[in-house]
């Protein structure tokens, strides 16, 4: 599988995520012409449109007290399907809110996506099975795409990879650190930037799209790449797209402060 890390901006403007996880097959979606969120007609199938939650956010960490993944790399948040307005639905179903991660994703033989997991994708206060456990359970139970009735010979929990799968590939395809680094903003303790420029740095590496950017207490610690998708998650194309929602983000215009995890 090519390598998502290297897809230059152009290339990433219709981002195809094709996937191979042990078990069923998503549905395939063939005749999928509607971008989810931008839609004229009601959509029946929603397992090939992404409904409600049209708007996929893939959000990503900056934890610097306690530090959270490498010194040069953000970290994973998750994957949310937002209502394309900026509201969302949270645990969608009970019965699929799984407690066994870990697991599951061995089950179905994801132990490198596992292994890449346990490096990026951790909470600064709690272990990675139970930060896991809470993305699947708020947010993954509500993608329309990925309903135990959108895969053929359905396994049960088999769409659980495809959702950590996917989450994975897309932050693999976006470098927060290196984009930032490539337009001289770097980690320091004294050093400050401007919200725009960060901003810039970001949006130009997401075909033009506004990125959004988080801040505490003056300090970069979240950003959210936002996009709408042909199709399923588990296999769908994904076109980036801006911000839905009027949140600020919390960020000084000026001063904003990049802290190093060192």
């Amino acid at each position: 599988m090519t390598s998502l890390r290297k897809l230059t901006a152009e290339a990433l403007a219709g981002l195809c995520l094709a996937q191979i996880v042990l078990g069923g097959a998503p549905k395939q979606c063939a005749g999928a012409t509607e971008l989810s969120c931008h839609n004229t007609t009601t959509i029946a199938d929603t397992c090939c449109f992404n409904y409600p939650g049209g708007s996929l956010l893939q959000t990503q960490f900056w934890d610097t007290d306690p530090v959270v993944g490498p010194d040069d790399s953000w970290t994973i948040h998750g994957l949310w399907p937002d209502h394309c307005d900026g509201t969302y639905d949270s645990t969608c179903d009970s019965r699929r809110a799984y407690k066994n991660i870990t697991s599951i994703l061995k089950s179905f033989g994801n132990d490198d996506l596992l292994s890449y997991m346990e490096t990026y994708w951790l909470p600064n206060d709690s272990t990675g099975e139970e930060f896991w456990e809470h993305e699947w359970g708020k947010h993954g139970t509500c993608v329309s795409t990925l309903e135990p009735d959108c895969f053929t010979d359905y396994q049960p929990t088999e769409e659980v990879p495809s959702y950590f799968n996917t989450t994975v590939s897309l932050f693999k395809s976006l470098p927060t650190y290196e984009w930032l680094a490539d337009a001289g903003i770097t980690p320091s303790s004294s050093k400050t930037y401007k919200l725009a420029d960060i901003q810039a740095a970001l949006s130009k590496n997401h075909n033009g799209e506004t990125v959004y950017v988080g801040c505490s207490s003056g300090a970069i610690n979240q950003v959210y790449y936002y996009y709408n998708v042909y199709g399923s998650v588990a296999t769908g194309q994904f076109v980036p797209a801006s911000p839905d929602n009027s949140d600020d983000g919390n960020c000084p215009s000026t001063g904003v402060k990049y802290l190093p995890k060192n």
